[in-house]
């Protein structure tokens, strides 16, 4: 009787155990996604313009959730301030995060990761929330970070989310203009712009056009994704419209000669739209969408070596 009660309790102590190591086990790398886009696209944020309360707001969170997933600044510190002057004179200050995950391999070459976290702010008393533009991209950033403290990345890898995206790619301009590391080192920019919301369950991933050397890798990715993962938007052929190259944060990088990669949806009826808010989510493609950007940087970081030769970098 004793040895049988001695035995239940043994068993007893291996699933409370166990239950309590996968209570403190680390969530899968894009599970706080959803949560992250509900946060930042909040009434609370005032739609997230640059130099306001609300932009500030949205910069402690994703500070806070760099510390939750166990990131280190580049430098002293996660925030890279910068200014500009409008037409006016008038001096915006914005700040960009950036974070370092260390690679394993003995390479020289980094890959930057970039999402705008700024939003249009308050206009005729009307908040622009900016679920999909661009808290999607963010969560979806968070979600690359995540993936890569779980898994170590080939190459170190530096998580930016900049600001002043709608101000005329300020924060990216500024981070071109004076990187952490140094920009002949900077082998791929990968950047998410609006990643959650398409119709026809579509993403498009733009570069290989007048990068053709990214073709196979993105081919690749589209064979295996959860999503129609489709090639396109990065030339002229359907007009210059149509050409997503300078519209997003990539565009200074590639105007500086930076191999880059951009993920985004076309534009949809809430684009730069009051509506633009969590509820109009479809939250099952947005999952989807993660999941395959995820799956995207990993391969691009597994074959950045290749992609910086073909650039001649």
């Amino acid at each position: 009787m004793t040895l049988r009660i001695l035995r239940h309790a043994a068993a007893l102590a291996a699933i409370l155990v166990a239950v309590s190591g996968q209570a403190h086990a680390a969530p899968k790398p894009g599970a706080n996604a959803l949560n992250d886009v509900r946060f930042l696209s909040a009434d609370g944020l005032e739609g997230r313009a640059i130099g306001t309360p609300g932009g500030a707001k949205a910069r402690a969170y994703i500070v806070k959730r760099f510390g939750q997933i166990g990131l280190r600044p580049q430098g002293a510190s996660f925030e890279r301030p910068f200014s500009y002057r409008t037409l006016f004179g008038r001096e915006i200050k914005g700040v960009n995060l950036v974070a370092r995950i260390q690679g394993t391999s003995s390479s020289d070459k980094v890959l930057v990761v970039t999402a705008h976290y700024d939003h249009l702010g308050v206009k005729r008393g009307e908040v622009y929330n900016g679920a999909d533009d661009n808290a999607s991209g963010v969560a979806g950033l968070l979600a690359v970070a995540e993936a890569f403290k779980a898994r170590p990345p080939r190459h170190t890898v530096l998580i930016v989310a900049l600001d002043g995206e709608e101000s005329g790619l300020r924060g990216a301009k500024a981070f071109v203009a004076d990187p952490p590391a140094p920009l002949a080192s900077i082998g791929l920019n990968v950047n998410f712009d609006m990643i959650s919301k398409n119709p026809k369950g579509e993403l498009y991933v733009s570069g290989a056009g007048p990068q053709p050397w990214l073709k196979p890798v993105l081919e690749g990715v589209a064979k295996r994704a959860p999503v129609k993962l489709k090639l396109g938007h990065d030339t002229d052929a359907e007009g210059k419209q149509n050409n997503w190259t300078q519209q997003s944060d990539q565009g200074p990088f590639a105007a500086a000669g930076v191999p880059w990669v951009y993920f985004g949806v076309e534009d949809h009826p809430e684009y730069h739209k009051p509506t633009d808010d969590f509820a109009t989510v479809p939250q099952d493609f947005f999952k989807r969408a993660v999941t395959t950007v995820v799956m995207a940087t990993r391969a691009l970081d597994d074959d950045l070596d290749r992609i910086s030769k073909a650039a001649g970098r």
